[in-house]
């Protein structure tokens, strides 16, 4: 059965905004949580509105409560100091998956990144891209913590049997920006395709998943988001005519691109 109540961390940031309206059903309530107050509901919107920080365990726990399915985007999305990457991102996680595994809710999904692997070789990914297990090689600060949220899933998964999707997802935005995202590009659309698989695909167990489109220039493999139902229907092909070029010096021999050789915990 679909989850009736989602608890979505991260509510008012980019992805968060782009799935409110995507996941909305007509059985389904929305539960909002954001350190900044999400925007109020709109007329017959079924959603919950929680202002609270993910550093708080304690009110990540209450949010925990009596939901179905957790969707957790909460964190920094970029590169930021040790400190407050471990903070936010690593202990945020721990804090959500405790307030998970105190409340039973049986399904996690945890958006992770592409930059948890980020040193990975372009020159490597072979005629079907990297495959959704690929190992990690983090190529920040930033992308060490995508790791240990991936790890802290699978121990949560291990200990507790809760059902976790991990999303390493690409460039979600309306259109690719430059050439680099024609290769990894996730439209909103397919996103709200995408997580919605991963809340209804029946007993996912522990899994890693590439969060992309059906792009033309394959450089992830959509060999784990078919597993689990997810049939992209965007390309960023459709757009090449309007995406700039590289940058100047955006390294493009791995798939992190020019986070390769960001300086490590300065805020980006």
């Amino acid at each position: 059965m679909p989850p009736r109540r989602i608890l979505i961390t991260g509510a008012a940031g980019k992805i968060g905004v782009v799935l409110r309206s995507r996941l909305a059903r007509p059985d389904r309530v929305l539960r909002l949580l954001d350190l900044h107050p999400p925007a109020p509901a709109e007329p017959g919107e079924r959603v919950e509105l929680r202002t609270a920080e993910i550093t708080d365990p304690e009110a990540v726990r209450e949010a925990c409560e009596g939901v179905d399915a957790v969707i957790h985007l909460a964190g920094h999305s970029r590169e930021h100091t040790w400190q407050d990457i471990l903070s936010t991102n690593v202990d945020g996680t721990r804090n959500l998956l405790e307030g998970v595994r105190a409340a039973g809710v049986p399904r996690v999904v945890l958006a992770s990144s592409n930059h948890a692997a980020g040193f990975l070789p372009v020159a490597e990914a072979g005629e079907e891209g990297f495959a959704d297990e690929a190992p990690p090689r983090p190529d920040t600060y930033y992308g060490f913590s995508k790791v240990a949220l991936e790890a802290l899933g699978s121990l949560y998964h291990s200990r507790y049997g809760i059902d976790v999707v991990c999303l390493r997802i690409g460039a979600c935005a309306p259109r690719p920006h430059d050439e680099r995202d024609l290769s990894i590009w996730l439209s909103p659309d397919d996103a709200g395709r995408l997580f919605e698989a991963c809340l209804t695909t029946p007993s996912p167990g522990y899994r890693v998943v590439w969060g992309v489109s059906r792009n033309t220039r394959r450089l992830l493999s959509p060999a784990g988001g078919e597993q689990i139902g997810y049939h992209p229907q965007d390309d960023a092909e459709d757009h090449a005519a309007e995406v700039v070029p590289n940058r100047p010096g955006l390294e493009r021999d791995h798939l992190g691109a020019s986070f390769t050789t960001l300086p490590l915990g300065e805020p980006g």
